[in-house]
């Protein structure tokens, strides 16, 4: 990849995560206020600081679940990568046998065909 290509692909992964950063934010926003909703007893700034609180509380939920993912993920990645390495030693090991098999097999069956 050029590097203005990889520039490029940088901004836009930032751009997305910004954005999908933000959609949370409103959507925790909009669930604190539903649920300040349900509490018609509080005063104006009771019900402030309910949502700013319930914001906070639920951005930092999204934070630990994002990051339990992302490391899961990474550890998905280590382990898919190393069957994928071991897969591609036993093709390897396979692929070397059968050849030294096969060269064998033609070795003795040109010995068989010199003795007659």
């Amino acid at each position: 990849m050029r590097q203005p290509d990889a520039e490029a692909a940088a901004g836009i992964a930032r751009l997305e995560g910004y954005l999908l950063a933000q959609s949370r934010v409103r959507e925790a926003e909009r669930e604190a206020e539903e649920f300040a909703g349900r509490m018609p007893w509080l005063t104006g700034a009771q019900r402030e600081e309910v949502v700013r609180i319930y914001t906070q509380d639920r951005i930092a939920l999204s934070r630990r679940v994002l990051k339990a993912l992302v490391s899961r993920a990474h550890e998905l990645r280590e382990e898919y990568t190393a069957r994928y390495e071991e897969l591609r030693r036993r093709l390897l090991c396979a692929s070397v046998a059968a050849l030294i098999g096969a060269t064998a097999l033609c070795a003795l069956a040109g010995l068989l065909a010199a003795h007659r």
